[in-house]
């Protein structure tokens, strides 16, 4: 069976106020970069102990920003990686997420020696003003110099971009799409500005104290972004993210198409299925400090739950309509175990009759055209 690794790393240089993943804010001089790469191989040699592998698919660097570990430490928890399992897809990709204030020509250069071959670049902004809000470190050239440097090194680099900020010109802001373009990027997170309860901005929200984006702007600029992608020859193949053919994000798609995968590191997740209706998710401590001194491996767990068939099918809508190909209902089928139009043919009817779903070749799937409305036609399923 195919599995995806995801990485955690869970330190930032300072914590972005819209952000709700887990990390932690840490100087450049105190990063345990040694001390890290160990409890990972440390943690993969556990699991490697306790049931085969199998064929690894992708491998995911997130976090926080795995672009502060030295490219030599996170390269020997490659290598690791790569050592652990029966085989490895002849078209492994390998991700690191970067901040382009941590991400120099230099950095790019020798990640590309470890065997990263793609680099996600979380540029979120080129406006100044925007970068303020948003709390981020760099300016406009800081993340195309950073963009310029992955480009000489690696073969497959993505740029992300946040939207949905207030008072922000539609005009404006595909101006910035406009300059990734001028780069020759073939792949683009473009994210909707979110409002989440533990931030900073949840807080603000609260309070009243945080200007937000009306609807109308949101949907304006969303629809913008397609058409311009569109002319420029990008694929739209999930609600959030473009590519040019053929570089759509094989670890992401991995994980939408309901895939297993193995979380390593502090506060990483990971899903495997036992068998037909029945799949393991587990989450780990979200402590660095805790993880890193873990000596009994069990203890790393903090979260572990199992899925039903009825789980997974939840799980497999949610995800996989998110994308352009749809859910396929009898992969779903045979992971969960269940058949996923039982108990929703009412729902589906209603979705299709109405043009909310579409049921093609044994996918079934959202037009694009009614991905602004995703969030209320997939509720309606359930």
């Amino acid at each position: 069976m195919s599995l995806a690794v995801y990485v955690h790393f869970p330190w930032c240089l300072q914590k972005c106020p819209y952000c709700d993943f887990a990390s932690a804010s840490i100087r450049r001089t105190e990063v345990p970069h040694r001390a890290y790469a160990d409890a990972v191989v440390r943690e993969l040699a556990w699991h490697a102990e306790r049931a085969p592998l199998g064929e690894l698919s992708s491998v995911f660097f997130g976090g926080g920003t795995p672009s502060l570990w030295s490219p030599d430490e996170l390269g020997r928890a490659l290598r690791s990686i790569l050592g652990a399992f029966d085989a490895v897809s002849p078209e492994l990709e390998v991700t690191v997420e970067c901040n382009p204030s941590s991400l120099d020509d230099a950095k790019a250069e020798a990640f590309a020696a470890q065997g990263v071959n793609r680099l996600s670049v979380g540029v979120q902004a080129l406006d100044a003003d925007r970068l303020r809000y948003l709390g981020r470190l760099h300016d406009a050239e800081g993340a195309l110099r950073a963009l310029r440097s992955a480009q000489r090194h690696v073969p497959r680099v993505s740029g992300d971009l946040m939207f949905g900020t207030p008072g922000q010109p539609q005009a404006a802001f595909l101006s910035e799409v406009e300059q990734l373009l001028e780069l020759g990027l073939s792949h683009l997170s473009i994210y909707a500005l979110t409002i989440e309860p533990n931030t900073q901005f949840g807080e603000l929200y609260r309070k009243g104290r945080l200007p937000i984006a009306k609807d109308d702007d949101y949907a304006d600029t969303y629809l913008g972004i397609e058409a311009l992608l569109a002319r420029a020859g990008f694929e739209h193949y999930e609600v959030s993210n473009y590519a040019k053919p053929g570089q759509a994000s094989r670890h992401n798609q991995h994980y939408w198409r309901g895939g297993d995968y193995l979380g390593l590191g502090c506060a990483a997740v990971g899903c495997r299925t036992e068998r037909p209706g029945r799949a393991r998710r587990v989450r780990n401590q979200t402590d660095p400090r805790a993880y890193l001194a873990a000596e009994d491996l069990d203890a790393l767990c903090a979260e572990d739950e199992w899925l039903d068939g009825q789980d997974l099918v939840h799980e497999a809508l949610l995800l996989g309509l998110r994308t352009a190909v749809g859910v396929d209902l009898a992969a779903t089928q045979r992971r969960a175990g269940v058949d996923p139009r039982h108990t929703r043919e009412k729902a589906l009817q209603r979705g299709l009759e109405r043009g909310n779903l579409e049921l093609r070749d044994g996918y079934l799937r959202v037009p694009n055209a009614r991905w602004l409305h995703l969030d209320s036609i997939v509720a309606d399923l359930f």
